[in-house]
């Protein structure tokens, strides 16, 4: 009698939490092996919650990026980002909390620090960007470490020891069937990832409070005959002095803001790209956060 063998495989939810601008997208991209989540050195550029997934030989890891929490503003915007947050801690299997080492402890560590301490999932403490230069509150992180399941060193930025908190997270999951189809890597559809990386754009060139009264909606997403991709999206801000400080004197700021998403949506679709890009005012383009 011939015995057939079953291979098993892990699978689970693992949330990516903490303060904003730890590293947590820069992390997510360096595990999944392409750029899904946006990043900027400004706070808050993560809004949504965004699933990037990791196959392996052992299983599969579905992580899910999430808001920087915001202790600093009451706005609605942070509010909403915090709420969301904090709900993407509810049914997984195991929390990543990402921590800044070269940065001191502000409030918003203390509050992560509170909220990780009444939930029993595993969790482990991801001490990122250990390519820098003598970490300051690296002691302060060891410390609270023992508290954790497992405690990594890592970069997200050159992926250093990103194997590590993979074979850990994995003995932490359970068999389960896969979460996601064999070469998915992300929940998101086309249209909001490339407003994404629209909205990065944004993000990278725009100052002060500006990023935060804006998001990019793409309407229209075609392959032409001559094989150019058409992209057809909208900027929306809160009023009209904004739209004036996106568009920019004569025109320049919407064009070199297009000109450099264009080469981002060309370099991600290896193709080239046609992008129609406008700038709108809608005041109530918040309340799709809610």
């Amino acid at each position: 009698m011939i015995k057939t063998a079953i291979t098993s495989m892990k699978t689970g939810f693992v949330t990516i939490f903490g303060r904003s601008n730890v590293g947590k997208s820069t992390l997510l991209n360096s595990l999944v092996g392409t750029k899904l989540a946006i990043t900027s050195p400004k706070p808050q550029t993560t809004r949504q919650q965004i699933q990037g997934v990791v196959h392996d030989p052992r299983g599969q890891i579905v992580f899910v990026d999430t808001p920087g929490i915001f202790t600093s503003s009451r706005d609605r915007l942070s509010k909403s980002l915090n709420a969301s947050a904090e709900a993407a801690l509810k049914d997984i299997d195991v929390i990543v909390h990402v921590v800044d080492p070269t940065r001191a402890i502000g409030p918003e560590d203390k509050r992560i620090f509170s909220i990780l301490d009444k939930i029993s999932t595993p969790k482990i403490m991801v001490i990122n960007k250990m390519d820098m230069y003598k970490p300051t509150y690296l002691p302060f992180f060891e410390q609270e470490g023992e508290r954790y399941n497992a405690v990594i060193k890592l970069s997200g930025k050159t992926g250093a020891h990103t194997g590590t908190l993979v074979n850990t997270i994995f003995e932490h999951l359970h068999e389960g069937q896969p979460l996601y189809a064999e070469g998915q890597l992300t929940n998101m559809d086309q249209k909001f990832w490339f407003a994404e990386l629209i909205r990065e754009k944004l993000f990278l060139r725009l100052h002060d409070e500006v990023p935060y009264i804006l998001t990019v909606v793409v309407d229209e997403i075609t392959q032409r005959d001559n094989g150019m991709l058409y992209l057809q999206a909208r900027i929306l801000v809160s009023s009209e002095r904004y739209k004036r400080i996106v568009i920019g004197q004569g025109g320049r700021g919407i064009k070199e803001i297009g000109q450099s998403a264009r080469r981002e949506l060309e370099q991600v679709t290896a193709g080239k790209v046609y992008l129609d890009l406008t700038v709108e005012t809608d005041p109530h383009w918040m309340q799709t956060l809610a």
